[in-house]
């Protein structure tokens, strides 16, 4: 698959998945798994990583969704409070799913391949597309490698210290193939056919 093309695939399921109930979402999980089996240890670690995130969601939309309280009791959550809490979560673990599912596929190099391919046509209106590949490259480069204990302090000196880097970028492209373009249609389709459920 070309690297564009699962980042077209990656965008459609992203934003379909905001328009789609539970069972599109474990279908979406369920075909994500069964095509990359590895996928699992990688999405379970963004979900643990996400831990926080998903619980201050799910209290911010709990609470704050107005409604029938649970038990008639006032400080407790609505029930439409938590029906909106858990659709949200369960759409944002489903994210990382896709998301796992694009960096297992891709990698480090299929991105920036990806990200070049996409962005050949706005060049023409004068964006810089090199400078955008490369910055993406490096914040990649950049996440591979967990950060020293301190590294903060360190950002925020008058001389933070530079760490080598990449002298040169190399892209290897894949040619464009006609599945590419299926795939592509299909998403495309999956996604008005989300957009109007």
């Amino acid at each position: 698959m070309h690297p564009s093309c699962a980042l077209i695939i990656w965008l459609a399921a992203v934003v379909s998945v905001q328009f789609v109930g539970y069972a599109a979402m474990l279908l979406l999980i369920a075909g994500a798994l069964l095509l990359t089996p590895a996928l699992a240890g990688r999405w379970s670690a963004y979900v643990w990583r996400a831990r926080w995130l998903l619980l201050t969601l799910w209290l911010i939309l709990a609470y704050n969704t107005p409604g029938e309280a649970l038990l008639d009791m006032s400080w407790v959550p609505t029930f439409e409070g938590m029906a909106e809490a858990n659709l949200q979560a369960a759409r944002l673990v489903t994210m990382l799913a896709c998301l796992a599912w694009l960096f297992r596929c891709l990698g480090h190099e299929g991105m920036i391949a990806g990200l070049w391919g996409l962005l050949q046509p706005v060049r023409a209106l004068g964006f810089d597309v090199e400078r955008v590949v490369v910055r993406l490259s490096l914040v990649l480069e950049n996440l591979q490698e967990p950060p020293e204990k301190g590294a903060w302090k360190q950002m925020l000196a008058d001389q933070p210290s530079v760490s080598a880097g990449q002298e040169s970028l190399h892209l290897s492209l894949a040619p464009w193939h006609m599945r590419d373009s299926l795939l592509v249609v299909a998403s495309g389709i999956g996604l008005m056919g989300a957009a109007l459920l």
